[in-house]
């Protein structure tokens, strides 16, 4: 087994979603994780706690031993409010939220779009089925005034609900897949009071640095 599929399995066995993984020249070994909504855990919340990220850390130090991973230090950390959105898991699990997206090849003229993650308009139905053609929702009818965050969620999660094609009074439907985009993030939201949050299982920028040498962990 791989150092990568041992860092899957140790996370997910532990009841998190794993987000993203990263290793440097330097040794360092970078677990990104987040909560799932039907798990249930120490402390109540959907944001990731330092305690999340110390259990996570302590178990992956003793699972990468097995392996001989060859790395320097280990930090498992919450993907932030802006978490990343890699895998077709993650677009299904935040369909209906608003998320920014940059492509690999301009779109007239664009790269970078902002909208609700909806179904794919008239994607292949193939990819579709396995999770890899989505869509983004971006302006009402009139071209001009963009959906309000509440009216584009509801009609992005109730066509998904209902697997009805989109609308007429919805005339700008992005299609994209998978491979087309070169990054994918939620859109924070902020509050007033200057707390940033999102709906739906929102994780605050809570990290633990946990340093470990090979053969031994620093105290």
């Amino acid at each position: 087994m791989s150092w990568l599929n041992v860092v899957e399995t140790t996370v997910t066995g532990l009841g998190y979603e794993l987000v993203d993984c990263e290793r440097s020249s330097q040794g360092l070994l970078r677990v990104y994780i987040d909560r799932l909504p039907d798990q249930a855990y120490d402390l109540p919340g959907d944001l990731v706690t330092v305690d999340d990220c110390e259990k996570v850390t302590r178990q992956l130090q003793y699972a990468l031993e097995t392996v001989d991973a060859d790395y320097a230090r280990l930090e498992v950390s919450s993907p932030g409010v802006d978490r990343p959105l890699k895998t077709p898991a993650h677009f299904a699990r935040f369909q209906g939220e608003r998320i920014t997206i940059a492509l690999k090849a301009p779109f007239q003229g664009r790269k970078h779009y902002s909208g609700v993650l909806c179904a794919s308009p008239d994607g292949d139905e193939a990819a579709i089925a396995a999770g890899q053609a989505w869509g983004l929702l971006l302006n009402s009818a009139d071209g001009d005034k963009p959906l309000s965050k509440t009216a584009a969620k509801k009609l992005a999660k109730e066509l998904a609900a209902r697997g009805e094609p989109v609308p007429q009074q919805v005339d700008e439907i992005l299609g994209f897949t998978l491979d087309e985009i070169r990054e994918a993030r939620l859109v924070p939201e902020v509050s007033f009071k200057g707390r940033v949050r999102r709906e739906a299982t929102p994780a605050s920028e809570v990290a633990v640095e946990e340093a470990q040498e090979l053969g031994g962990q620093k105290k």
